[in-house]
């Protein structure tokens, strides 16, 4: 075969040797450095610590962040106590959000629990005008965090003290008329979506 015969074949076995290896056809001896395992959480909510319930207090739901999403764990309150319906109702609620602000138990903590709820976050009742139902944040609900929100809607929403109507009537420290929000499926399973949305439906000021 000529030189210039066998010039041009060359240049096609080179060409289909770089083809292949392009393709993966052929592995690599070179290690990659990926990076760590991510980590992996139970989100199994620990049992109820008997030593650090409440004496006389009552079994509720709390909904804490667990990989993205809201899940359930029991604690124990205080037995709310009031001389009035409305204050009973406005003792469950701070009862509830001081679970919240509280940072998650030790066993809590290892099996991925955690909250992002604010420890100023305050909470009084309606003023006149609000459903009465409505709680007042001293935090406007639109300015909290997402995951907060959705924590506190949801955990006011599961108290059998508040009525457990899944919602929540919640209203900030300014004169904006409270928003009615929803604990749905979509909430729990992504709180930042959920808020994003336009989560909140509004109510009519009661005359």
């Amino acid at each position: 075969m000529t030189r210039s015969g066998w010039l041009p074949r060359l240049a096609l076995v080179a060409a289909v040797a770089l083809a292949a290896a392009g393709c993966g056809i052929r592995g690599t001896s070179v290690p990659v450095d990926a990076g760590g395992a991510p980590s992996r959480v139970s989100c199994k909510a620990p049992a109820r610590d008997s030593e650090t319930a409440a004496p006389g207090g009552v079994q509720v739901s709390v909904y804490l962040v667990c990989s993205s999403t809201l899940a359930q764990v029991e604690r124990s309150v205080p037995r709310p106590k009031g001389t009035s319906a409305a204050a009973t109702r406005l003792a469950a609620a701070r009862a509830l959000l001081a679970e919240l602000r509280r940072q998650p138990s030790p066993a809590e903590d290892g099996a991925g629990f955690s909250s992002a709820v604010p420890e100023d976050l305050r909470v009084s009742g309606p003023r006149a005008g609000d459903p009465a139902e409505a709680l007042r944040l001293s935090i406007r609900p639109e300015d909290l965090p997402s995951f907060a929100l959705a924590q506190l809607v949801c955990t006011y929403g599961a108290a059998p003290a508040l009525g457990r109507t899944h919602a929540a009537v919640l209203g900030g420290p300014g004169k904006d008329a409270p928003h009615r929000y929803d604990c749905s499926a979509d909430v729990l399973a992504n709180p930042d979506i959920a808020q994003n949305a336009g989560w909140g439906d509004p109510l009519a000021a009661e005359g």
